[in-house]
């Protein structure tokens, strides 16, 4: 038996040796190869006078989140800085001409860039669609990210590639065959601790459905296949020769997962807070309503039926009086076809809950009808469990609205804190804690509502464009020698 064993594990062994030999071959054939494509694209300039080709993976370039205004103000910020940098974005948004991209980010983040961007049109973005993986979505978009950074590699090779929108599976594609100094910022963990809580804890979330929590085996399957995903989510994002992270919750998560502290930074991503802060700030918003207002893209992680359930119970709450009307605003960008299927959900949940003559729908708006919104409004609201950050959580905060936001991530640790040991805003995590703090918001005296809102526009300076241009440019540099 041993000596049968030995004379199938030793031809084993050998056939495992010359595949490995074959794969490293083949990837060092395949890396040459590229190098030698991105020489003859690039030789038609002056020797020794090529730019800087500094290339930003952004599918979903022209929508209207948060990490859509990180990405125009790191190329503005480094087209401020740097005279021989050419910035290249990726994108899937092939319905839309750069121009009308550049316009986009204007019209909404107000961002005006000095220099033209080079934009490379992908056709294979559906691969990192959601819809596309019923099951094992994480890992099937992660896949499918590679595949799209595969298309993006063969299109453009630039010196250094960022990837700006968390698919972290790019990232030693470009830096093993194409040869680029990498770097990343990090939004969102695609997997954390937390996740893994969820599961292991048999808990009901959008990411967690019922059918799985209810079935023992079913939860142990998915927990192996998270700490599986994890594994491999560790080893890519530990290839990254510069990593950024957006607030203090994140670094967390990604310091225990990729274990690369010695070059990861906490970058607050730039919020406009000067623009909020200019809007005048008075005792009384509204002579005829009180408005709350909602900022985010209208994706499952935001939970707005968690909103309008919560302003439905604040509506039936008779501790009011005879308060002025209530009127919920929520505000927030449209990717695809799947956003918009799902804001006429909730606009068929506001019927159900009999709100829908007091919720209102703003979506794809201009930022000049954004800062109009926000200047009525008195009260910001957010219910995204771990938050990774919240950039529109700073904005209400800037625009003098009262934030409640929820109580986990980015707002939680980074936001709304004590300013100077005063209160900036409230913090909930469910139904009934959001009615409940809305009503003790509304029941405050005009004089102690205008306090708090000073107190949480004295305390978001923090996160402003400039202290953004510092710390990026700080974090980058490496990539940029």
């Amino acid at each position: 038996c041993f000596r049968l064993l030995c004379s199938l594990l030793i031809p084993a062994l050998f056939l495992s040796g010359v595949l490995c030999v074959c794969l490293v071959v083949l990837l060092w054939g395949i890396r040459l190869w590229i190098q030698q494509r991105k020489k003859q694209l690039t030789s038609g300039g002056k020797e020794g006078k090529q730019p800087l080709v500094v290339a930003f993976f952004h599918p979903y370039c022209n929508a209207g989140g948060g990490g859509e205004r990180v990405l125009w103000c790191a190329i503005r910020t480094l087209q401020k800085r740097y005279r021989n940098v050419t910035c290249v974005v990726y994108t899937g948004d092939r319905d839309a001409t750069g121009e009308e991209i550049v316009e986009g980010a204007f019209r909404r983040f107000n961002i005006k860039l000095t220099h033209p961007v080079k934009f490379v049109f992908l056709e294979k973005r559906y691969l990192v669609e959601a819809s596309l993986y019923p099951h094992f979505t994480l890992l099937g978009q992660s896949l499918g990210s590679v595949c799209l950074g595969w298309e993006a590699l063969l299109k453009l090779v630039p010196d250094v590639y960022i990837d700006s929108m968390g698919y972290a599976f790019t990232l030693p594609l470009f830096k093993y065959l194409g040869g680029c100094r990498v770097g990343c910022y990090v939004h969102y963990p695609t997997i954390s601790t937390d996740m893994l809580s969820v599961v292991r804890n048999q808990d009901t979330r959008f990411n967690n459905a019922a059918f799985i929590t209810n079935n023992p085996l079913f939860s142990k399957f998915k927990l192996v296949y998270y700490y599986f995903f994890a594994f491999l989510y560790g080893l890519v994002g530990s290839c990254s020769d510069v990593v950024m992270v957006n607030s203090s919750w994140t670094l967390n998560h990604i310091l225990s997962l990729w274990r690369a502290g010695a070059c990861t930074n906490v970058v607050y991503p730039p919020c406009d807070v000067q623009t909020f802060l200019d809007l005048p700030l008075e005792e009384d918003k509204s002579s005829t309503e009180y408005s709350i207002v909602s900022i985010g893209q209208f994706r499952p992680e935001k939970d707005h039926p968690l909103q309008i359930r919560a302003f439905a119970k604040l509506l039936k709450e008779k501790r009011l009086g005879q308060q002025l009307p209530l009127k919920l605003i929520l505000i927030g960008g449209c990717r695809n076809q799947e956003d918009e299927e799902r804001v006429k959900n909730l606009k068929h949940l506001c019927e159900e809950l009999g709100v829908s003559n007091n919720v209102a729908f703003r979506i794809n708006i201009s930022f000049e009808e954004l800062k109009r919104h926000l200047a009525k409004a008195t009260i910001g609201l957010h219910t995204m469990w771990n938050e990774h950050f919240g950039i529109g959580v700073v904005e209400c905060m800037a625009a003098g609205t009262i934030i409640l936001a929820h109580n986990s991530g980015g707002p939680k640790f980074d936001i709304v804190v004590p300013y100077e040991g005063h209160i900036t805003g409230f913090l909930a995590d469910n139904e009934d804690s959001y009615a409940e703090t809305m009503v003790s918001i509304l029941s405050l005296s005009p004089d102690k509502r205008l306090e708090i809102r000073k107190n949480a526009r004295r305390s978001v300076h923090r996160f402003s464009d400039q202290n953004f241009e510092e710390t990026f440019l700080l974090s980058v540099e490496p990539l940029l020698k």
